[in-house]
């Protein structure tokens, strides 16, 4: 028979989860630290995209589900590569760190991924570690490692706009709001890229650009994901799917312009949740709710990959 301590051994064996906790006001952040077996060969942190993503990628309340952090933290520890994957502010465990809507910034959330890589190196004796951004959260990683190569092993942007977020919601909101509506709306977008707040939005636009909110898309549209990336002088891998309805492939191919050492890399008849999906939107949009589905044939074989180049 085995004694207890080797069965103890053996149910254990694999990577192992961890809940850790980061220190923040007004109160702290949480995660999830998934540590392979063995001696991690490299750690990155994953940070999530807009809204209500929670630190496994899903937000239930949109019908989320499709575990994509979770599943690529697992992929990766596979491989040697431990993760740290987080609630950001607001956010699951993380939700008494939220500042009023008024008092945020993009730079909290900055800030925070900049806390987390040295929190994740720390705990897994790593010099620096590495930033996963997907969708906004390629954005936040830019960002973050502005200034910070030293303690920023690299980059992996995963689903990321290639444009400000000015040029994106034109983009979106033109073709679905009637004049004299159009117009008012990008006068707003104007004044708030230029630094400055609106105090007679329209009713209709309320749900947008609401007083408590202005500050927040200030912070956010100041920042121009091209020029970030061009001022970034570590390794970077820039990931899109063929078939994400969110993000273009242009956006991607944008990126790796503005930054000729960039590593882009193209997966055909993948969508923005890093799963096969057809370009049918309805077809597509099903597997954001299916956490059964793995993530796309070579995605977690060309994260790891890069990583571990370096």
């Amino acid at each position: 028979m085995l004694s207890l301590a080797l069965a103890a051994t053996l149910l254990t064996t694999g990577p192992v989860e961890t809940a850790v906790t980061l220190p923040a006001q007004p109160a702290p952040l949480h995660g999830t630290l998934l540590a392979p077996e063995g001696t991690a060969r490299a750690v990155a942190v994953i940070l999530p995209g807009s809204g209500p993503t929670d630190r496994n990628g899903n937000s239930p309340q949109f019908g989320i589900t499709a575990q994509t952090y979770r599943l690529l933290a697992r992929g990766l520890a596979d491989q040697g590569i431990a993760t740290v994957r987080i609630d950001k502010r607001g956010i699951g465990e993380s939700a008494a760190a939220a500042p009023s809507e008024a008092d945020l910034r993009i730079t909290a959330y900055v800030d925070d991924a900049r806390a987390w890589a040295a929190e994740a190196a720390t705990r897994t004796g790593q010099p620096c570690a590495w930033l996963i951004g997907h969708s906004e959260g390629a954005l936040i990683a830019l960002a973050a490692a502005d200034g910070h190569g030293d303690s920023i092993c690299g980059l992996v942007l995963l689903s990321g706009a290639g444009r400000p977020g000015g040029v994106i919601l034109r983009e979106q909101l033109g073709p679905q709001l009637p004049e004299p509506m159009k117009t008012e709306a990008f006068h707003v977008l104007s004044e708030l890229e230029a630094g400055r707040t609106v105090a007679d939005t329209p009713p209709a636009l309320a749900a947008l650009f609401r007083p408590s909110v202005q500050p927040y898309l200030i912070s956010w549209l100041a920042l121009d994901p091209t020029a970030l990336i061009a001022a970034w002088d570590g390794p970077v891998l820039i990931g899109q799917g063929t078939t994400d309805i969110q993000i273009a492939v242009a956006d991607a191919e944008a990126m790796a312009a503005a930054q000729p050492d960039a590593r882009l890399v193209l997966w055909e008849g993948v969508n923005h949740v890093l799963k096969v999906a057809p370009a049918d939107r309805a077809a597509n949009i099903a597997t954001y709710a299916d956490p059964d589905l793995p993530l796309a044939p070579g995605v977690v074989d060309d994260v790891a990959g890069f990583i571990l180049q370096f």
